[in-house]
Parts: C-alpha cells; sequence; structure tokens
C-alpha cells in the first residue's frame, strides 16, 4: 500500500468521486457562513428555487460587520451592514440553519466561535467564505476559504469542485525562546518563505516545537499560513487536540465516542510519505518579530534593522518593498525598537483566544498605557469575554486604561466602526497588514499580544525581553 500524507488521507475520505487528474468532488462535513459572503449564494439558490440540502451541517456566525461597544444590546447602525446581518437571519431562519446572531450570547469571530463549540473534529473538511480556515488544522480539520459561488454549491450539495493541492511539510525542532510566541514563529516563517512560498500547497507542520506548542497557539500558527499562500495547514492530532475536542464536544459520549478516537488515530502521515516540498527550521530562531511593511511577510526581529530593498534581486520584491516603506513612512537600516505608536489593537481571528488574553494581562499588570495611546482589546468570543471577566482580566485590562470590548471581527479589517484614522501607527496582533487594511491610510504593524500590550505599556514598539516582568 501507497505510504500517504495526512493530506492526501483526508481527501480520500472525503472524495465523492475524481473528476479528472486533479480535481475531486470533495464532501464538506461543516460549513460556516458570515454575513458578507453568503447573502449572493442564497440568493442564487433562490433563483433556482433550491434549498439548502443539509441544513445542520452548516452554521452562520455575524462577525464582520458588528460594532465592539460595550452596550447593549448591539445595534448595527450603518444600513448596508445592518443589511446584510439581517438577511442573514432571514435565510437561517428560513432554511433552519443555526446562527450565532448580533446580540446571542455566544456570537464571535466564526473562527473562535467554532472549536469552542466542539464543531471542529479531527478529519473534517471544514470550508468558509473566509481565507482563515485554515486554522481548523490545528486539530487535524482540512480547513479552507472559499468564494462566494462555491458558497452556493456548497449549500446545495455539501460538496465542492476542488483542485487537489500539492504538499508542504514544515519541519520545526526546538524550543521557542523567552519572550516568543507561535505569532513570531509563523512571523518568521514567512519571512523565509514569503508570502508566496506556499502557495498551491498545503502545509503539515511537525517537529518537536510543533508538539509543544498548546492547542490555542497551534491555532495561531495554522491561521496565518494562509499569509504564505497556503491553501491549508494540518498538524497531526495528538493528545493535546484530542483532549481540547473532548472538552468541549460533551455530545461525544459511548460507542460514537470510541469510533471517533479510533478513527482520529489514523490521522497521521505516514512513514515514507513523499512531500512536494519541505522546509526546515528551528523554535530557537523565533526572536519576537515585527511588520514593517505592507504584507505579513515584510517582517523582522526586534532586533534587526529594516532590509534595504535595493539589495533585494528580486524586482518585483523590490518594488514592492520600496512601496511598503513609503507608504509606513520608514527608511532601509531603520530599527523598529523605540518606533512610536499611537495605537494598540488586541483581537482577530489570529490572536484573540483566552491563552492571548493572559499574555497581555501579564504584561500590563500594574502598569498604565502610555499617554495619547489609545488600546483596544476584542476578545474572539462571548465564551472568551466571560471567562476573561470570571479571571479578573477584564478589569485588569481596563484598570491600565485599555477599553474592553464586546467580541468580532472588529479592527482587524475595519468592516465596522472600529476604524484608524489616516497616519495612525497601530500595533496589532491581527494577521495582514495591508495598505488601508485597519483603515485608509493607517499602519499597521503586527506583532504578538505580549509585545502589542508592552507597545501600548511604553508607547513605542519595544522589545518584550526587555521588560521585568
Amino acid at each position: 500500500m501507497q505510504a500517504k500524507t495526512l493530506y492526501r488521507k483526508l481527501i480520500d475520505t472525503h472524495c465523492v468521486r475524481q473528476l479528472d487528474d486533479q480535481h475531486v468532488l470533495l464532501f464538506c462535513d461543516l460549513h460556516l457562513m458570515n454575513e458578507y459572503t453568503s447573502p449572493q449564494a442564497f440568493a442564487g439558490l433562490d433563483a433556482r428555487g433550491a434549498g439548502v440540502l443539509a441544513p445542520g451541517q452548516n452554521v452562520a456566525v455575524v462577525s464582520h460587520i458588528i460594532p465592539t461597544h460595550p452596550a447593549s444590546p448591539r445595534v448595527i447602525q450603518d444600513p448596508a451592514s445592518a443589511l446584510q446581518a439581517s438577511n442573514l437571519k432571514r435565510n437561517c431562519d428560513r432554511h433552519d440553519i443555526l446562527l450565532f446572531d448580533t446580540n446571542d450570547a455566544m456570537q464571535g469571530i466564526e473562527h473562535v466561535v467554532a472549536p469552542e463549540h466542539g464543531l471542529i473534529r479531527p478529519g473534517m473538511v471544514v470550508i468558509c467564505g473566509d481565507s482563515h480556515t485554515t486554522t481548523y488544522g490545528a486539530l487535524g480539520a482540512l480547513g479552507f476559504g472559499i468564494g462566494t459561488t462555491e458558497v452556493e454549491h456548497v449549500l446545495a450539495t455539501q460538496t465542492l469542485v476542488y483542485r487537489v493541492a500539492d504538499n508542504m511539510r514544515i519541519h520545526v525542532d526546538g524550543t521557542l525562546p523567552r519572550g516568543s510566541t507561535a505569532k513570531d514563529l509563523v512571523l518568521m516563517i514567512l519571512r523565509r518563505i514569503s508570502a508566496q512560498g506556499a502557495r498551491g500547497h498545503v502545509v503539515e507542520y511537525t517537529g518537536s516545537a510543533i508538539e509543544a506548542l498548546s492547542i490555542e497557539a497551534r491555532f495561531t500558527l495554522c491561521n496565518m499560513t494562509v499569509e504564505a499562500g497556503a491553501r491549508g495547514a494540518l498538524i497531526a492530532p495528538d493528545d493535546k487536540a484530542v483532549d481540547y475536542v473532548l472538552a468541549h464536544a460533551p455530545d461525544l459520549q459511548g460507542p460514537v465516542r470510541e469510533q471517533a478516537l479510533a478513527a482520529w488515530r489514523e490521522l497521521y502521515t505516514d512513514e515514507g510519505a513523499i512531500f512536494d516540498v519541505e522546509h526546515y527550521f528551528h523554535a530557537a530562531d523565533a526572536a519576537p518579530h515585527v511588520t514593517w511593511g505592507t504584507s505579513p511577510d515584510q517582517v523582522v526581529a526586534i532586533t534587526d534593522p529594516i532590509p534595504d530593498p535595493s539589495l533585494n534581486p528580486d524586482p518585483v520584491g523590490r518594488k514592492s518593498a520600496e512601496r511598503a516603506l513609503g507608504y509606513t513612512g520608514l527608511r532601509p537600516g531603520q530599527s523598529l525598537t523605540g518606533l512610536p505608536i499611537q495605537h494598540v489593537f488586541i483581537g482577530s481571528c489570529t490572536n484573540a483566544r483566552i491563552e492571548d488574553l493572559r499574555e497581555v494581562a501579564n504584561v500590563v499588570r500594574g502598569q498604565h498605557i502610555a499617554p495619547g495611546v489609545r488600546a483596544m482589546v476584542v476578545p474572539g468570543s462571548g465564551a472568551v469575554r466571560d471567562q476573561a471577566e470570571r479571571e479578573g482580566i477584564a478589569a485588569q485590562l481596563r484598570d491600565a486604561g485599555f477599553e474592553w470590548r464586546k467580541p468580532g471581527c472588529s479592527m482587524c479589517l475595519a468592516m465596522n466602526d472600529d476604524v484608524l484614522e489616516e497616519g495612525v501607527r497601530c500595533a496589532s496582533t491581527t494577521n495582514r497588514n495591508f495598505e488601508g487594511r485597519q483603515g485608509r491610510g493607517a499602519i499597521t504593524h503586527l506583532m504578538s499580544p505580549a509585545m502589542a500590550a508592552a507597545a501600548a505599556i511604553a508607547g513605542r514598539i519595544i522589545d518584550i525581553r526587555t521588560l521585568e516582568n
């Protein structure tokens, strides 16, 4: 029997039909929807007089356009956004689809909500009209983003015409150094392989450093792998992953539980399986990292200077770097250490889970944000928010001067009223630093939650390792 990668096993077990040498009709265990990629799909179904084949395998969340002000109940003031939310509710009610609506206590970012409710399990294929669906690879599930026309097809058939990707393995050994996190690790990897380095591939992470990561840290790693152009990210489920799922999926009991555990034990890459591309990294090299440009791979270790674009042998990369420096107002050779910031945003599907907020609380304990800095913390879900309040984290953040908001995507992509003004420089825990991503003319520096918290206290970007605590 031919040795198979974990990715190939997942494709084979979900293949309804082989369409040609490159394409399969893929069965999808779970389809997640949000308010901005689903309206056209439902309209297409209505126009054809079609229904939703498997409502119970579809879940919707209002997350991108929702306000995060602490006021209750939440009211979406923007008419276009309010229409998106009301249309989603109408469509979900009509087709009997579970919806985490605007004022649902458990509402939040789809990629935070789904795992914490036990909806994501090893071996699944999970799709969503959002590119960061790769997050679920942390639990050994194949997750990836799809387009609006594909959303319609999935709603009607629970299948997807899928082009099979190539296999890539990224092996990371060793131990992350003091002050570094999974966010720093993935930023280092992006710096090394580039924003196109995994294009057309599904990445499987292996190695002792990956095994040592918590599940929430693995979510961060898999979430940002799409920034290298990857079509998916996977980590073979181990005891940590199984324990996480069982803790969040109380319905798994009796014979069903035993069947699931037996199936999950087979989710690994066979010895001798061939990968198309392999990379090797040492976790010890992952110092705290900060982006300097307008792409997640335009990043340096906090102790390194901004690179000189003129030394880049690739003309496209050189031009991109020059444009990025023009946008961010920085120069080659400049250090990011000491760079003043005016805003701090801690949130997003990358870094808004309880472990992230605990890191922030550890940094700000007994301190206050710097004068002239506005700092926001937006938890990833209602459950995360409630837990942070029970643990005293919320009170600690408020005492330190942070705004404690309600859950949602918020300033990750500024589709609601959380928008930065032109020229404002922001230390952000999000996944993308594109031009205008957080507001027209705003400047985003990606970093870990701990680094962002330290920047809020100092009023400038600093090396977290220099703090006494």
